[in-house]
């Protein structure tokens, strides 16, 4: 079975969806961020101090994710490339690469997700102790 040029082309729109995911889950961190700083200020509560370590570990997760992401999509250029200047072995290996690399950043989302799980699990505890 050999790959055409069009065979990188096919990841280029779900790759641009999931990279405009994790950008959208950055930024929502980010405001999250300054949210948290505001609090802790003001109360340094362990619940706070909780949520902060466990915004700081998905927000290193968020960045391999997009950096992993991102490599998979340059990765499906450069494979496009090969295949144009007629490096076929060697796009084939580049491509598989860039898929390596698409499957290294979905578990790594799937793995924040947990995180963040756990996050929502820290602020609903907060609330149950009010009660």
């Amino acid at each position: 079975m050999e790959i055409d040029l069009t065979t990188p082309a096919l990841l280029f729109s779900a790759i641009s969806l999931i990279m405009l995911a994790y950008t959208n889950r950055f930024l929502s961190y980010a405001q999250l961020v300054r949210t948290l700083k505001d609090q802790y200020r003001e109360n340094h509560s362990a619940v706070t101090a909780a949520q902060i370590s466990n915004l700081r570990k998905r927000l290193y997760l968020t960045r391999a994710m997009q950096v992993t992401g991102i490599g998979s999509l340059l990765l499906c250029v450069v494979s496009m490339f090969l295949m144009y200047i007629q490096f076929y072995l060697i796009s084939v290996y580049v491509f598989g690469l860039a898929l390596v690399l698409l499957i290294l950043s979905l578990a790594i989302s799937v793995r924040e997700i947990y995180i963040s799980i756990k996050a929502l699990e820290l602020h609903l505890s907060d609330i149950e102790e009010e009660k």
